[in-house]
Order: structure tokens, then sequence, then C-alpha cells
């Protein structure tokens, strides 16, 4: 069995995935960095000597890592991703327009409207959105604009930023110029969000790039790490 783990996670966390498994029947447990397994995923040799950034943003945290001879140079880990974002929109629509929605509503208006720029070249219609008025305790109608959700994701985007920033800080000068040559790649359900690419563009002025199907890229590159499991040598046994 091979599971992914968040590249900043603690012995006692990996030991717990560990248990788990062995728990519902595994004989032979692996564990492979999510960064990783999204590399593979997307078609990266990360064998080679060149250095890749990859940014997986995905429900619980957003990793973001460079990559380089199978292994990981650099990483940041935050608790800041999918249901972060979802948790802003259920937030900003109790506190902006006194509705109280549920957390399917949520995830409903972040994948309709959800975007990480106020402005974007072919915007969304806007949604509307039902629940309970927070005043009367009568349910009503809201019509929210994607320029609205944008303003309520801005917080949660802006660490995520910051993260990224970091990771390109304490990268080698040698990888940082394979980056600067490659760009980075997205990838996780996060990676779906209208204009995040154009938003991390501007800010690290590098080419970022969208992994197709971005939701599946983890889980596909641990199914192709589990059929070749001799030649990737780093699983963590």
């Amino acid at each position: 069995m091979v599971i992914c783990i968040p590249s900043g996670i603690t012995e006692v966390e990996k030991r717990a995935v560990r248990d788990s498994a062995e728990h519902a029947g595994a004989k032979e447990v692996y564990l492979i960095h999510e960064p990783m397994a999204a590399a593979i995923g997307i078609g990266i040799d990360v064998e080679e000597p060149m250095g890749n950034m990859i940014i997986d943003i995905g429900g619980g945290t957003s990793e973001i890592a460079v990559i380089a001879l199978g292994g990981i140079v650099c990483d940041q880990s935050i608790r800041v991703a999918g249901d972060g974002f979802t948790n802003d929109i259920w937030d900003y629509m109790r506190r902006q327009h006194n509705i109280l929605i549920g957390e399917r509503s949520a995830e409903r208006i972040k994948i309709e409207v959800g975007s990480a720029l106020p402005e974007l070249e072919n915007p969304p219609p806007d949604f509307a959105v039902h629940g309970r008025d927070l005043m009367t305790g009568i349910p009503k109608e809201i019509t929210v604009s994607y320029s609205e959700i944008a303003h309520a994701l801005d917080k949660s985007i802006s660490k995520v930023e910051e993260a990224i920033l970091k990771a390109l800080e304490m990268t080698p000068p040698e990888l940082s110029a394979d980056i600067y040559r490659t760009g980075i790649y997205l990838t996780g359900g996060g990676a779906l969000l209208r204009g995040l690419d154009q938003r991390i563009a501007l800010k690290t002025k590098l080419p970022v790039h969208v992994a197709e199907d971005p939701l599946r890229a983890v889980v596909r590159g641990t199914g192709i790490a589990l059929k070749n499991i001799g030649r990737f040598k780093f699983l963590i046994p």
C-alpha cells in the first residue's frame, strides 16, 4: 500500500498513518510525499537533476516543494487550502449578507463563482445562493458575483503566496535558474480556482502552469509509484 503524506508531517503523524494502514491489513506500507506524487502524476521526470517547483493545493494543506534528483530540496506546508477557502466563503456570507449557508452551499459557491482575482477576462455569471436570514430566521435568496468571492478569499490566498515566496527564497541558486526556465506547476483541487495561476504569476514574475486534470494528479502519481515500487527510491518504507 502506498499512502500520500503532506511534506510537513511529523514523525508521530507518520507512525499513525503507518499503523492505520497495517490495521487495515496492509502487509507492506510505503509513504510518499504529496508534492512528489503530484510531480510524478503530471509527468515530470523527478529523478533528473533539474529543479521543478510544484504547488499542490489540496483540501487540508497546501504543499509547496522544489524537487530535484528524486528528492524534495526545500518545502513549505501550510494548513490553508480548499477547506479554508470554503470556510472563508461561509464566514463572508454570514458577516456581509447576514445569511447562514451550509458547507455544501459554500463549496458550490467556490466551484461556480470562486475566483482569486477581482477582475477576470471571461467571468462566470452571478450565482444565486439560498440560505437562512440570520435576522428573521426565514429562508432567502441572494446573488453573489465572482469579485465578491475574490474579496472573501483574498486573505487565505495571500498566505499561500507568502509560503510560495518563502520556498523560492530557500531554493539553491542553481535550481532557481531551472525554475525560472520551467516555471511553477499547480496541482490539486485548488488549482481549479479561477485566476489563481495569473495571481501567482503576477506575484512571482514566473510562468505558472496548471496541470491537466489537477484534481487527480496526486492519486495518479501514487498509482505510478505503486506500480514501479522498485524504481522509486524516495518512497519511505
